[in-house]
């Protein structure tokens, strides 16, 4: 079972929302670091040191980065805004992994100027990288490995083999080939095939088919690898009935395959790392939004001043995000649907959902939105992106990113009347 409870009171809440209009997602900064550094205690066994590359696009925001940088953290990229986003907050070489599928050459660059270990897609990317670089190549690149059959995926990812992502396994070996013969002397190896996955066996079972491969392809071409990418994909209780992954014992049993595959080969020392996002932030954020209406028709409704646009997990993939009314979570209960106001029938947060019976103005708490929440907003129907802010406990909080106006959603058209 998962303590669903707020680390925030109804009165605290209501002070944010007196200056800050809702909806807005809030942080809380405290749980983050403290969950960070659990993280890195379950790898210190890593030789050379354990990097988990947050994930960006869980939670772009600099102000949470830098305080996950200051945990340790460095930074996984797909994107050229998101490597923008680690230089701002000093995260360079190699504490960031680039990974892009279908990625123009301008991204490829920045990455190299940077000093990123770029991650590379597909066989044809060694030579788009190389024109793109002006005939060279980094001194280290790693390739993403799609097991395909091999491995299942799940729901959110898909299933390996029709996915879009990465190398089979015959063209890894020919990839590797090529970059030795290219003088590439450093190598690293990634995967990434489950997202919010929640079993344990799943993520020792990824390191085991990783080292296993590492075996091979030393054995096969002579090349020794000194980065070895786990993904990332821990997942986290969405539901009060679901239990945290072990990070501890993930730790202990990937160390135990390490030793018996990695160590007992002398393949090592190599450097292990992980590319978590959601496990790292998507706790301890919570969506603030204020109910508008009651309704009464062939259901019962609720609705908020929150929509889809601004956390649209639930329409999208049907997920469970938990739900509660500060103040009232020892009072009545009632069914209902919990929606916003975009002309579309999946803008629910939850479906025939019991919660505790709210009041119109009443706040409304949408547990586990700091990851994949805000950064996955949008504008249909000219929704405006709600602001952010870090709670920083015993009623401290900072606003660390302003509600969007319609000036700024207006800004790029160039027509009169509108601002």
């Amino acid at each position: 079972m998962t303590d669903k409870s707020l680390p925030f009171t109804q009165e605290q809440l209501e002070a944010i929302a007196a200056e800050v209009p809702t909806p807005f997602h809030v942080y809380d900064e405290a749980a983050m670091r403290k969950n960070a550094r659990t993280f890195y205690a379950a790898f210190a066994w890593v030789p050379g040191g354990f990097v988990n590359y947050f994930a960006v696009k869980a939670l772009p925001n600099p102000h949470v980065m830098a305080a996950l940088k200051q945990e340790g953290m460095g930074g996984d990229c797909s994107s050229l805004a998101e490597l923008k986003l680690c230089a701002a907050v000093g995260i360079t070489g190699d504490k960031i992994v680039f990974t892009s599928n279908d990625t123009p050459a301008h991204e490829f660059v920045e990455a190299a100027r940077l000093g990123a270990i770029i991650n590379l897609d597909d066989l044809s990317h060694i030579a788009y990288l190389e024109k793109a670089l002006g005939g060279r190549l980094p001194e280290m690149l790693c390739f993403r490995y799609n097991p395909g059959p091999l491995k299942a995926g799940n729901a959110i990812i898909g299933k390996p083999e029709e996915a879009k992502y990465g190398f089979t396994r015959a063209q890894l070996f020919e990839g590797y080939r090529i970059l030795k013969e290219k003088g590439v002397k450093r190598f690293g190896l990634h995967t990434m095939v489950a997202s919010n996955e929640l079993n344990p066996d799943y993520f020792v079972e990824t390191a085991q088919m990783l080292f296993d491969l590492v075996v091979e392809l030393h054995r096969e071409l002579g090349i020794r690898f000194e980065f070895l990418n786990l993904g990332g994909g821990i997942g986290i209780p969405y539901r009060p009935e679901q239990t945290a992954v072990d990070l501890a014992q993930i730790g202990a049993r990937i160390k135990a395959a390490y030793e018996k595959t990695i160590v007992a080969n002398d393949l090592g020392p190599i450097r292990i790392a992980m590319e978590c996002g959601r496990m790292v932030t998507g706790p301890y954020g919570y969506l603030v939004s204020r109910v508008l209406h009651k309704k009464a028709i062939y259901k019962n409704y609720v609705g908020l001043d929150a929509c889809m646009a601004n956390l649209m997990r639930p329409g999208m993939y049907g997920s469970y995000h938990h739900i509660t009314v500060p103040g009232k979570e020892a009072g009545p209960r009632k069914v209902y649907d919990v929606t916003g106001s975009l002309c579309e029938n999946n803008d629910k947060f939850a479906v025939d959902r019991e919660i505790a019976d709210p009041a119109i103005g009443d706040l409304l708490v949408i547990h586990d939105t700091g990851a994949h929440g805000h950064s996955m907003g949008f504008n249909y129907n000219g929704k405006l992106r709600s602001a952010e802010v870090l709670w920083q406990g015993g009623g401290q909080w900072k606003l660390i990113r302003r509600a969007e106006t319609y000036a700024d959603h207006f800004a790029t058209l160039d027509y009169p009347g509108l601002g």
